[in-house]
């Protein structure tokens, strides 16, 4: 009897699921095929027309081709912020783990404080600003790293937890500095959570919109999110065009989080077992 309530819990938790993500899901893909009279109505018909390739030429040449580099540069920022944050978070998951004492209780309250407390985008700016980085890549680059962080330094610290301190002894016999054990020893027992930060973070990043329409504004600076603006206005909508564009951008997190769905639920899951 348990074994059929499960089952069938089992089942409505699925039906729920593929009501939630297919519904939206096939409402954008509907509409992103029509053209600008039908698309209007925002509804679930059947496209009449379904200028798809119009569509698609009209998103990527918007705003001379603001599209392409927009995809430029989310990602030269993922990339960028995903490679810091990994050798960051790892580091000082690392030395968070290993040394325990004050200094380390302040470090992990400041790193539960940069997963609570929201984001100070005024004085960022003006941060920004300062050190000659506003509205360039490079400053939303360091914008990403301070705001995944944290996130990242707990999935580390939780999988470094089952590493034996014996280890860390042996390859200091060995001669082994602190940057030899890291690198050599340490980090390439990482890969499961590796793996899960990097995907994690490379979709949250790709899909930021917040952090660059504050600190990346214009044209030359757009990210994919921030083009979703070439088709609204005050007065009007391209709904067609503008589900297209969303449907482009959607596609790389989408077929990232498909293929490396079980890498991802593997890393979150060993980390939170060995912690």
């Amino acid at each position: 009897m348990s074994r059929l309530k499960r089952a069938g819990a089992e089942g409505l938790a699925l039906v729920l699921a593929t009501v939630i993500f297919l519904v939206p899901f096939s409402f954008m893909m509907l509409t992103a095929i029509k053209d600008d009279v039908q698309s209007a109505d925002l509804d679930f018909a059947w496209p009449v027309n379904r200028p798809i390739v119009q569509n698609f030429v009209e998103v990527v040449q918007a705003r001379d081709y603001v599209l392409l580099r927009a995809y430029a540069n989310s990602m030269i920022v993922t990339v960028a912020s995903v490679a810091l944050i990994v050798v960051a978070a790892a580091m000082a998951a690392f030395v968070l783990q290993r040394r325990a004492g004050k200094i380390g209780t302040l470090a992990n309250f400041l790193v539960l404080s940069g997963l609570i407390i929201p984001p100070a985008i005024v004085p960022t700016i003006w941060l920004l600003q300062a050190i000659g980085l506003f509205k360039t890549l490079p400053g939303l680059v360091l914008v990403e790293v301070a705001f995944g962080l944290a996130y990242a330094v707990l999935l580390f610290r939780a999988f470094i937890a089952a590493i034996p301190r014996e280890l860390d002894q042996a390859a200091m016999i060995d001669g082994c500095g602190g940057f030899s054990l890291f690198f050599r020893v340490i980090f390439p027992l990482l890969r499961p959570v590796t793996i899960t930060v990097i995907l994690t973070s490379s979709v949250a990043i790709f899909n930021d919109f917040v952090n660059p329409l504050y600190f990346l504004p214009g044209d030359k600076n757009a990210t994919v999110q921030v083009t979703l603006y070439n088709f609204q206005s005050q007065y009007s909508t391209q709904w067609n065009l503008l589900f297209m564009d969303i449907v482009l951008i959607t596609i790389p997190p989408l077929l990232l989080f498909i293929f490396f769905n079980r890498k991802i639920v593997a890393g979150m899951t060993a980390g939170a077992i060995k912690g």
